[in-house]
This record gives structure tokens, C-alpha cells and sequence, in this order.
């Protein structure tokens, strides 16, 4: 009994019985991770922008060893004249061997360049924001619209098994007729051809689900036993492009990076200073001689012939012109598509409806049918006929559904709407 149970049980654990579910496992898997890893990537790059703003400190320490005795710092002329005085006993700062230690730092008191390459930072950072967004709207449209496939597999499925136990029956009333003469065999080889055809469709129907259910568990992980229940909870909302906004965080990176360029061709001032301890033995005499020496001051750097930073500008300048043709590229791409996206919607409604009655009217003629079939007014044929048109009228029904939930899913992407809010 506990083997029939979980042999039961497998489907249900391997299935999401929820659109949440889904979503919530799509967050969590290696293709959104990924994504997230590109924004702390873009924090990160950021953060390195704004550090340039703060002084560089470093501690050093050197031996050295010289060929001739070397001075361990500069020396005023009024300092040197007491050390050369004859019979003078002074340590002379000089020295074949010298070891020193200290700190110094720079700090940029004004680079342009800084502050606007701080700007294309943080333009980048969100450039990579709104593309996980869209990324991860893009995977959930993914997955409704393979989910909405499954449920027209499976619903036309269904619909063939309905045909193929009509078929049967019609199959075993055909048995008689011809074991008592009535019909010839001819009518029966046709009923078992159409129950082979049956078949085979199943058999394309259950490859293209294995397809589908693949594409769910390479974005969540979970590997679905049947298609998941779905109910459209709001239609959308029509506003901006906002599938726009990567490339248009993007353009503004790369134009901020033609002013950066552009930029490091001004004028510079950085303050720059060090501390540094000397110690060695004095050459004269072989006393240890200790020694400090400081500075502090301001550079002023003006570039006057940078051929290099020309063709830098030269090349974001370019960068920056292919960016806003991409962007103008896929702004006019999908203003288009959303044209006909929305124009489609009301049109695949009146698809859906005039189906269903489709099917209504298709459903009774096929149970006349039935009576002409068994009464002989009707031949096989014909009568085979009515069974296929109401199995491509159900497809055509279900294939119509699947694809106004794909038409709905693109929508929501360009717009950039919240897929979970439409759908549960």
C-alpha cells in the first residue's frame, strides 16, 4: 500500500502546483543569479568611480646601496659649512648604506574627469538594474507562455482521446457489421487507420511536451508532470517602453564617457606630500646619523599634446553614435510590435469565441453523423471527416488561447508590467 502511495505521490511532487511557485523558483535559480551578479558587478565598478575622490596614503620602507657615499636628504648650504669645517667631529648624512621608511599621499583637488566618470558609474549601475528587471520579466514570460503550450498539448490531447473512444465504438459497432456481412472490411481498415493517426499525434504531442517542460526546468529547476493551472487576474498596462530603459541608461553611460574623455584634456591640480625616516651610518666618522625629511604641495598639470586622448574621444564619440542607433533600432522595433500586439488582442478574442461555437455546431452535426454513419447514410469517409473537424476546431480553440497568453506575456515585458500581480 505505501508503494502505491508514493508511486501516486511522484507526480505531485515533481509538479508546481502554482504559477508562484514557478516564479518564486525562477528568482532563486542559476539564470537569475546571474543576473544579480552583473548589478553587484556594476555596485562595485561604482564604488572604484567614487574612490578616486579620496587620498591615496602609503607606507613604504627602502634599503639602498650606493657606489659612493649618497645623502640621505637635501641639505641648506648654512647647515653643510659647520660639517666641512676642518677638525669638524659631525655626522655627515651621508652614507654608502641607507634605510628609510615614511608615508605618502596624493589627493585630487580638481579632476574633472572624476566626477563625470562617477556619473557614467552609476549610469551603468542602473543600465544593469533595468536589464535584470527586463531579464527576469523576459524568463517569467518565458514560462507562462510554455505553460499556456502545455495546456493546449494537453487539452488537445484530451480532445483526441475523446475522438479516439468515439472511434472505438464506432470501431466494435463496425466489427459486427462486417462479421455478419453488412459493410465491407475496406470501412474498417479506414476506422483502424484513423485510431493509428490518433496515435502517432500523440506521439508528436508528447515530444513537443517534453520540449516545453525542458524549457520550465532550465529557468526553475523544477521539472513539471502536467501543466499548471493559470487565471489572468488583470490585463495590461499600457505606458512606456520601458523595455527601453537598459539601452537608454546605457546611451547615457556612453555619452558621459565621450565628456569624461573630452575631459581629461583640461587642466588637473592634485596635492601630493610625504614623511620619509632616514637612518645610516655616516661615511666621515661611522656614527649613526637619523634623519627627517617632509613635503606638501600642489601640481597643476595642463595637457598640451595628448594624440592618444584624441583618439580615445574619437572612439567613445563612435561608441556612443552605435548605442543611440541600437536604441532608435529598438525603439521603432518595438513600438511597432506593441502596435500589434494590442491591435491582435480584441482579434484573438473573437477568435476564441467564434471557436467555441465552431465546436458547439461541430459537436452536433458529429452525432448526427453518427446516426447517418450506423443507419448507412453516410460513408466512412464522410463520417471520419466530421470526427477530424472537431479536433481541428478544439486545437485551433486551444492553440488560439496559448497564444493570446504569449501575446499578453509580450506585451507585459515591453511595458515592463509586474507578471506576477497579472497571473496567479
Amino acid at each position: 500500500m505505501k508503494k502505491i502511495l508514493l508511486a501516486l505521490s511522484v507526480p505531485y511532487l515533481l509538479s508546481a502546483h502554482t504559477m508562484s511557485e514557478l516564479f518564486e523558483a525562477l528568482k532563486n535559480h542559476s539564470q537569475t543569479k546571474f543576473d544579480e551578479l552583473v548589478v553587484q558587478k556594476a555596485v562595485v565598478s561604482s564604488s572604484q568611480a567614487s574612490s578616486q575622490l579620496y587620498p591615496k596614503v602609503d607606507l613604504f620602507a627602502t634599503y639602498d646601496n650606493y657606489s659612493s657615499p649618497t645623502n640621505m636628504k637635501p641639505i641648506a648650504p648654512n647647515s653643510i659649512q659647520p660639517m666641512l669645517a676642518p677638525g669638524s667631529t659631525i655626522a655627515q648624512p651621508y652614507s654608502n648604506n641607507i634605510y628609510k621608511g615614511g608615508v605618502k599621499f596624493t589627493m585630487p583637488l580638481f579632476v574633472k574627469s572624476i566626477y563625470t566618470t562617477i556619473d557614467k558609474a552609476k549610469a551603468m549601475q542602473k543600465s544593469a538594474e533595468a536589464r535584470t528587471k527586463i531579464n527576469l520579466l523576459k524568463n517569467e514570460a518565458i514560462i507562462v507562455g510554455s505553460n499556456a503550450n502545455l495546456i493546449y498539448l494537453e487539452a488537445l490531447r484530451r480532445s483526441l482521446d475523446l475522438k479516439e473512444q468515439s472511434l472505438l465504438q464506432t470501431q466494435n459497432t463496425l466489427k459486427i457489421k462486417v462479421d455478419n456481412g453488412r459493410t465491407p472490411a475496406a470501412a474498417l481498415y479506414k476506422i483502424e487507420d484513423s485510431l493509428n493517426q490518433i496515435s502517432i499525434t500523440k506521439n508528436n504531442l508528447d515530444l513537443q511536451k517534453q520540449k516545453l517542460i525542458s524549457s520550465i526546468e532550465a529557468l526553475t529547476g523544477i521539472k513539471l508532470a502536467s501543466a499548471v493551472a493559470m487565471q489572468e487576474l488583470h490585463n495590461v498596462t499600457k505606458g512606456r517602453l520601458e523595455a527601453l530603459k537598459p539601452l537608454q541608461e546605457n546611451l547615457k553611460a556612453s555619452q558621459l564617457e565621450v565628456a569624461a574623455q573630452k575631459e581629461k584634456l583640461y587642466p588637473t591640480i592634485v596635492a601630493h606630500g610625504s614623511y620619509v625616516y632616514s637612518s645610516a651610518q655616516a661615511y666621515n666618522n661611522g656614527k649613526d646619523v637619523h634623519e627627517e625629511y617632509g613635503n606638501i604641495g600642489v601640481v597643476l598639470t595642463i595637457p598640451l599634446l595628448a594624440m592618444n586622448q584624441y583618439d580615445a574621444l574619437d572612439k567613445a564619440k563612435v561608441e556612443m553614435f552605435s548605442d543611440k542607433v541600437e536604441l532608435d533600432k529598438l525603439r521603432d522595433e518595438l513600438s511597432a510590435k506593441a502596435d500589434m500586439l494590442h491591435n491582435s488582442l480584441p482579434l484573438l478574442d473573437n477568435s476564441i469565441k467564434l471557436s467555441q461555437k465552431s465546436i458547439q455546431n461541430k459537436e452536433k452535426l458529429l452525432e448526427i453523423a453518427k446516426v447517418n454513419y450506423n443507419s448507412g447514410r453516410l460513408s466512412t469517409e464522410e463520417y471520419l471527416r466530421y470526427e477530424d473537424d472537431i479536433v481541428n476546431a478544439k486545437a485551433k480553440l486551444y492553440q488560439t488561447q496559448a497564444q493570446k497568453w504569449q501575446t499578453l506575456m509580450e506585451l507585459a515585458v515591453i511595458y515592463a508590467n509586474n507578471i506576477e500581480e497579472m497571473i496567479k
